[in-house]
């Protein structure tokens, strides 16, 4: 009787990698997505690549790598092959061995006709190691970009040429019309690869007295990049003006602009500000990687009763949903992944933004406009005579826009928007303090959700600790009912993880649903002290307790969750 293969889920189950039931999450969001179980366990957050590739070793006897040697790459074998087939089809030839094959990454290995045509392409037979998808589509990029020169490189190179520290400061002309070579483009240009490749999401230029600071915010947190000469800066800046558009002339006021560039071949679309400080001009580039799409609820941290509890909200006919949180809580991506969800050709989809930042087909999206009036309250004004079923509103900021989403939502009218308040309770105070009736607010709102960004742990390098009893109790777990693993970040990380021991980040929410017990007391202008304890007793989830949720699963830190809901911590336990 031929002895059946054990299948990725079981592999990855005895190794202690992942959960069973996480497993059949991943096989229900597989076949509904026409995936593999391990590209859903990796989209879902639910395992790292590295142990899929482990996992899809022991199950095909295929050698694995853990990283891809770049300098010891064959580039001859390059020539003849299009970039696109290498990265679309996940495969990377990277020497030929003794024997006379070429060593092949692939990143799925039961792709077999990509790996046949490679084989007819080169003319050779070939060798098949496992490596993480990931790390393919860098190391091809890196491939083809090898003339490509780190940020730090670029520095060091223009404080040795006196010419070239110089140029651009005096002729700012020249930077506009100068080629790819100029030391400060390729400067600008290097900071942006390398800031695609380390995950980050916003760049800091800070004039200081003596030298120029350039910051990378990776997961949240600020880090030191590299510091430039103070003689740079004029030229530095004028390049990032004259990439966002912006007057390089004008130096006295702030300026927003945006830049749509392609790095290493990937769409980014970066958001621009300039703000006039005391030793020059301070310059914040948010960056979108608008190649990696968007993301579904399911990937984003929302799980069990709170997943469940929200999409059944946002396919209500009508009423109020808000999400709030701080900025860079994620809130924007919760409401793009909301009415992506909800898209169908059946329903009218509007939204009004400041600005715009993914564009969805078959939803009409407006970008606000104050220079002409073109505000929230006057573009959500305008949608009702649109016919709409479903209206998202970037944010409520005032009681006109308030009261126009309340009048939507009374009408027929799905309206979802953000608050920036610290919990859900808040929200509806937050509403009556700008000048809405309460019992508007209790008749329109049917939901708020909370949320936070926590940062996931590297699962390269996490360790397994015991925590103390009182810290797992303020994070709603009970010592003695918990029988999984604790992890911590190992101090000084690794490699994978830019040695900070995280790596993505996840979201936690609380979601209060406005029931018949909340709004009577929305009504009377309780505190929101008084409808959270309400919200709790029916059976809300705070903040901390979705984070001690995530802590159990091995996503992240007691730590990470303890920090985030600081604010939690402090009212709950003053």
């Amino acid at each position: 009787m031929p002895i059946r293969k054990r299948s990725l889920g079981e592999i990855m189950t005895a190794a202690g990698a992942v959960a069973p039931e996480n497993v059949q999450t991943a096989m229900e969001y597989a076949e509904k997505h026409d995936l593999r179980v391990g590209e859903a366990l990796v989209q879902l957050g639910l395992a790292q690549e590295d142990q899929v590739v482990d996992a899809l070793s022991t199950q095909t006897n295929l050698p694995s790598m853990a990283s891809i040697p770049i300098d010891s790459v064959d580039l001859g074998l390059y020539t003849e092959l299009p970039i696109s087939f290498a990265k679309g089809h996940q495969v990377m030839p990277l020497w030929r061995d003794d024997a006379g094959r070429i060593a092949v990454a692939v990143g799925d290995p039961f792709q077999l006709s990509p790996i046949d045509d490679l084989r007819v392409l080169l003319d050779a037979p070939v060798a098949i190691y496992i490596a993480a998808p990931s790390s393919i589509t860098e190391s091809v990029n890196r491939v083809y970009d090898r003339l490509a020169r780190s940020a730090g490189q670029v520095i060091e190179e223009m404080e040795d040429d006196p010419d070239s520290t110089h140029h651009g400061i005096d002729e700012i002309v020249d930077l506009v019309d100068s080629d790819d070579e100029a030391p400060i483009i390729r400067f600008v240009n290097s900071l942006l690869t390398e800031a695609l490749k380390e995950r980050v999401s916003d760049i800091h230029f800070e004039p200081f007295e003596r030298e120029l600071a350039v910051r990378f915010r990776i997961d949240g947190i600020l880090y030191n990049k590299v510091e430039v000469p103070k003689r740079l800066q004029a030229a530095i800046s004028s390049r990032v003006k004259v990439m966002a558009q912006l007057d390089i002339a004008e130096k006295r006021l702030p300026q927003d602009g945006r830049i749509r560039v392609k790095v290493a071949g990937r769409d980014v679309d970066i958001r621009v500000s300039t703000v006039p400080v005391a030793h020059g001009e301070r310059i914040v580039l948010r960056l979108q990687d608008r190649s990696s799409g968007l993301l579904e609820l399911g990937q984003i941290g929302m799980e069990g009763a709170v997943l469940s509890d929200w999409r059944e909200l946002i396919r209500r006919p009508h009423g109020i949903l808000l999400v709030t949180g701080p900025t860079g809580s994620g809130k924007s991506t919760t409401l793009y992944a909301s009415i992506s969800e909800v898209n169908r050709p059946d329903i009218n989809i509007l939204t009004v933004e400041d600005p715009v930042e993914f564009q969805i087909k078959g939803i009409g999206q407006m970008a606000v406009n104050p220079k002409i009036n073109l505000t929230y309250a006057s573009g959500l004004r305008a949608y009702l005579r649109q016919d709409p079923d479903v209206i998202l509103v970037g944010e409520i900021r005032d009681k006109e826009t308030a009261e126009i989403a309340i009048q939507a939502s009374l009408t027929g009218h799905l309206v979802l928007s953000t608050l920036h308040t610290n919990d859900a309770a808040t929200a509806v105070n937050r509403l009556v303090d700008m000048g809405v009736e309460p019992f508007l607010v209790a008749s329109s709102l049917v939901g708020v959700m909370a949320q936070r960004l926590v940062r996931r742990l590297c699962f390269t390098c996490r360790e397994q600790y015991t925590p103390r009893p009182d810290e797992l109790m303020q994070v709603g777990l009970d010592p003695s009912q918990v029988n999984r693993p604790i992890y911590k970040p190992r101090d000084g990380g690794c490699t994978e993880c830019l040695h900070t021991g995280y790596k993505g980040r996840s979201g936690i929410y609380e979601l209060l649903h406005v029931t018949p017990s909340i709004q009577p007391q929305i009504v009377q202008n309780l505190s929101s002290a008084v409808i959270k304890e309400t919200a709790l007793s029916e059976g809300m989830q705070s903040l901390r307790i979705d984070g001690g949720r995530k802590i159990l699963a091995g996503l992240t830190s007691l730590e990470e969750v303890m920090r985030i809901t600081q604010d939690e911590f402090t009212v709950e336990d003053a």
